[in-house]
């Protein structure tokens, strides 16, 4: 081998033109082709889910269950072959793969092939319906996005008070179960300290089931602590959230870019940029 050989770039591999072209039209909705393909695809998805739901039921499933069956499939293989398009196309098929959308869109296929081994695994197809989110994309909801963002913000800055008033309450509910079934005890329903502690939870957040309930007065007056209590309890963590859903909001207002010359950094109240005074 020559010397002038041995130093050549060796040059990176091209992409096949219908890789590009089929990108574009898979994962941009810019054009045309890509927006027509993601409304067929959202349609495709909404169908598929109502069909699980319908399947359900157990008296369509018994008339036209043969019907529905034939759907499901034809969905799972539309899917199927969509999934692999996109690995096909993808630029980095990998980082897809294991990214949300790519993990839901595995979910929304592998149920039906699963029911083959595992009868009744097909329901869980109604995580098809998280597919949707692509809409945000697809028809450049922009605003929605962002109130999503400030949400999220908002939760994961709420998340360790959250956790500390959750743990809180679960050492409440366990003193509060097990002093129930010392005063009712098995004659009255209270068989063990794990049910009582069901009915505390029960009572503290106020569903009150009615399947387990005291008897004697000591027991209806401790429930009726248990349930003033319980309202107190629910203000809490819609308090939390609520501050940091304000804080995120402002913070949020505070970083938007100028529609004119792009730069943040503006007053809470501003209305105008204090760098080009063009409208907020």
């Amino acid at each position: 081998m020559q010397h002038g050989e041995s130093n050549a770039r060796i040059e990176p591999r091209r992409r096949a033109p219908w890789r590009d072209k089929w990108y574009r039209i898979i994962f941009e909705s810019d054009t045309p082709a890509g927006r027509l393909f993601d409304v067929v695809l959202m349609v495709a998805i909404v169908l598929s889910v109502l069909t699980v739901f319908v399947e359900s039921v157990r008296s369509i499933r018994f008339r036209f269950g043969s019907v529905l069956f034939g759907l499901e499939w034809a969905f799972t293989l539309l899917f199927s072959v969509e999934f692999a398009l996109r690995i096909a196309t993808a630029k980095r098929p990998m980082r897809y793969v294991f990214s949300f959308f790519g993990l839901v869109d595995i979910l929304s296929i592998l149920p039906t092939y699963l029911s083959l081994a595992l009868p009744g695994s097909q329901y869980f197809l109604s995580v098809r319906s998280l597919r949707l989110l692509r809409a945000f994309r697809v028809f450049k909801l922009s605003k929605f996005l962002r109130e999503a963002n400030v949400l999220s913000t908002a939760l994961l800055a709420s998340g360790r008070k959250i956790t500390v008033f959750l743990s809180t309450v679960s050492m409440l509910v366990v003193v509060i179960g097990s002093v129930m079934y010392m005063i009712e005890g098995e004659e009255n329903g209270f068989t063990d300290i794990p049910t009582s502690i069901y009915w505390a939870i029960v009572t503290l957040t106020t569903v009150g089931y009615g399947d387990v309930s005291p008897h004697t007065p000591l027991g209806k007056t401790l429930a009726s602590l248990v349930m003033i209590l319980g309202y107190s309890i629910i203000a809490v963590p819609t308090g939390i959230v609520t501050v940091e859903m304000s804080q995120a909001k402002k913070r949020a207002d505070a970083e938007k870019s100028c529609p004119q010359c792009g730069k943040t950094g503006h007053d809470l109240d501003a209305r105008f940029c204090k760098h080009c005074g063009a409208a907020l």
